[in-house]
């Protein structure tokens, strides 16, 4: 059974998928897609702007879109600020 921060870390990797292809839709479309609640979708975008994802709202595509190019990756990775 999967934790909660597990299930938040896949939904963020989701949403951040569906920005990428300008494709969530708008916030009740992305909660629909998500399967969860409007208000469930916008605790999940304010915690990726907390952790610095510049995300806006782009109404003539109506999607959420990056200001700026940016990655999103979670997890632990060998070799990487690894210090002898």
């Amino acid at each position: 059974m999967e934790n909660i921060m597990m299930k938040h870390i896949k939904m963020i990797e989701r949403i951040d998928r569906l920005i990428r292809m300008q494709a969530t839709g708008t916030p009740d479309q992305l909660a629909s897609k998500l399967g969860v609640s409007k208000p469930k979708v916008y605790r999940l975008i304010n915690i990726m702007k907390e952790l610095n994802a510049p995300i806006v709202y782009d109404f003539s595509i109506q999607s959420y879109v990056y200001e700026n190019h940016v990655g999103f990756r979670f997890g632990f990775y060998e070799g990487v600020g690894m210090r002898a």
